[in-house]
C-alpha cells in the first residue's frame, strides 16, 4: 500500500463532511452506511494521551470517559473519524440523550486518518477502511464499535429505509444517509 512515511504527529484534522444531495448516487463505486443521530467525532491518541474532539475541535474528553477509557488500545500517533451516539433501552438511537448526559453512549468508528504516524488520507477510502478494521479496531473494546456499510442495492436500501420508519413510528435517523465513494480521500470540510 502507497501511504505517505515520515512520523507525523496525531493531531486536529478538519473531518470531511457529508454535503446534502437531492438524489443518491448509485453505482458500484458507493457505498452506503447508517447516518446515525449523534455527535461526529475524531479519536485522537498521540504522545500517549487520548482526546476526544468535535467536529469543531471541541473537547469531548472529559463529557464520554467512557469512550475516552477504551480508545486507549488505539496505536500512537493515530487519528479516527466516528459519532459518538447515545442509544435508549430498546436500542435505538436517540439525540436528545447525549445532550442529557445519556448513559448507553456508543462510538462508532468509520474511517482512520492517521494511523501510527502514517498520514492515510491519500489512500482511498475502502483501504483506510481495511486499516481500521485490521490495524485499529481489534485492538479496542466496548463501547467502540464499527459503523457498518450497508451492503444491498439503493433501491433495496430505500425499501428497508420506509420499512424501518414504519416500525420505529417516524423515527427518520435510521436512514443510511450517509453515502461515499469507495475511491474517495479525504478532505477537509
Amino acid at each position: 500500500m502507497n501511504v505517505r512515511n515520515g512520523q507525523g504527529t496525531a493531531r486536529f484534522i478538519e473531518p470531511m463532511l457529508l454535503l446534502r444531495t437531492d438524489k443518491l448516487p448509485e453505482g458500484d463505486v458507493w457505498r452506503y452506511e447508517v447516518k446515525f443521530d449523534g455527535y461526529r467525532a475524531l479519536a485522537i491518541k498521540s504522545a500517549g494521551q487520548v482526546r476526544l474532539r468535535s467536529r469543531n475541535d471541541k473537547d469531548f474528553t472529559k463529557r464520554y470517559p467512557g469512550i475516552v477509557a477504551a480508545l486507549a488500545g488505539l496505536p500512537d500517533e493515530t487519528i479516527v473519524d466516528g459519532e459518538v451516539v447515545a442509544r435508549d433501552a430498546a436500542g435505538k438511537p436517540v439525540f436528545q440523550l447525549l445532550q442529557n448526559g445519556g448513559t448507553h453512549v456508543h462510538f462508532y468508528a468509520f474511517d482512520v486518518l492517521m494511523l501510527s504516524g502514517k498520514d492515510v488520507t491519500a489512500e482511498a477510502l475502502v483501504k483506510r477502511r481495511e486499516l481500521l478494521e485490521s490495524h485499529v479496531l481489534p485492538r479496542l473494546a466496548e463501547p467502540v464499535r464499527c459503523s457498518p456499510v450497508l451492503e444491498a442495492s439503493l433501491s433495496d436500501l430505500i425499501q428497508s429505509i420506509r420499512y424501518e420508519r414504519r416500525a420505529w413510528k417516524g423515527w427518520s435517523q435510521s436512514a443510511p444517509t450517509a453515502n461515499t465513494n469507495r475511491d474517495s480521500v479525504q478532505a477537509p470540510g
